[in-house]
């Protein structure tokens, strides 16, 4: 366990400590400081490149040492359509953490993509534009937000996840799709459908390229997006909100024309939604998920917003 924190190092006195311990690759690693109302943060990402036990064994040598937990290239938890669903091998995973709580981002998903969308529509008018949400049962509150300011969607879900050529087209279709894939597919390991470790780092041309063609917008998981991304993308809008320099020169290649992500740049990254949740539990001080209200009301209070990169 000492090995596994070799070159740890805690947060200096007074500073809340927040870590993200994820399954994707450990090259988009990431420490940060901020201060925020006041309060001096360190946030941080720990990769494990897919190895599931090295990510256990984090949370049990950082349990309680650290204010608030994220779980990031996993999700914990969907929520889709009010109902949550629990993945029962990712619960497995996170129960070393007895102390700090663990949060996955499906909370602020919830709430903060929700309000992204909204704030968004002055710029991008989405009654006028079509968009690929290549997943959404795991981001069912932008995909409702979406559908709610009138954009054109294509939910991918069918399509990427079980590799069967059935796009959704409307919301309730992607309803209908939740209740009955969800209950089976968060009883099977996370990582057949979702990439982790290297497969973040490999794309898989050709599946589904032609909705990629018919959209304005490819909206969602950056990993996701760019698994299954054709070369060409030029004059695209990409909404998603896991960013890294390396992300924005592959998007520059494909000739992405606009960059979206639901929250600002915090030092050289746009965070995940997991690191941000986690961060206002631990600036709210409680040891567990917030409430959407309480949510919404440190987004607005820190003043959160989409940042907008014109490529």
């Amino acid at each position: 366990m000492t090995d596994l924190l070799s070159g740890w190092q805690p947060a200096p006195a007074g500073f809340k400590h927040v870590v993200s311990v994820s399954l994707g690759g450990s090259k988009r690693n990431a420490r940060e400081e901020i201060n925020v109302l006041g309060q001096p943060f360190v946030l941080e990402r720990i990769g494990t490149d897919g190895d599931a036990r090295k990510a256990a064994q984090l949370f049990q040598a950082l349990d309680g040492r650290v204010d608030a937990f994220g779980l990031g290239g996993a999700d914990l938890y969907v929520i889709a359509d009010h109902k949550r669903y629990t993945f029962g091998n990712i619960r497995k995973l996170v129960a070393n953490a007895k102390l700090t709580p663990v949060l996955d981002g499906s909370g602020l998903k919830n709430t903060l993509e929700r309000e992204a969308v909204a704030q968004l529509d002055p710029l991008l008018n989405w009654r006028s534009q079509k968009v690929l949400m290549v997943s959404a049962v795991d981001r069912f509150g932008m995909a409702e937000a979406l559908a709610k300011a009138g954009a054109e969607v294509v939910y991918g879900d069918i399509v990427f996840g079980l590799n069967l050529d059935i796009p959704l087209r409307s919301l309730a279709a992607l309803r209908r799709v939740a209740h009955l894939v969800l209950p089976v597919i968060t009883k099977l390991p996370q990582d057949w459908f979702y990439p982790t470790g290297e497969k973040q780092e490999t794309s898989v041309p050709g599946k589904g390229t032609r909705y990629y063609a018919w959209a304005d917008v490819i909206a969602g998981d950056t990993h996701y997006a760019k698994r299954y991304a054709p070369r060409d993308l030029a004059g695209k809008t990409i909404l998603t909100q896991t960013i890294t320099e390396a992300d924005r020169v592959w998007m520059k290649e494909r000739g992405v024309a606009r960059l979206v992500t639901t929250t600002p740049r915090i030092g050289s990254r746009n965070f995940a939604t997991n690191v941000l949740e986690a961060f206002f539990v631990a600036l709210s001080g409680k040891r567990e998920a917030l409430s959407e209200q309480e949510y919404l009301h440190y987004i607005r209070e820190v003043g959160f917003r989409p940042e907008v990169n014109e490529l």
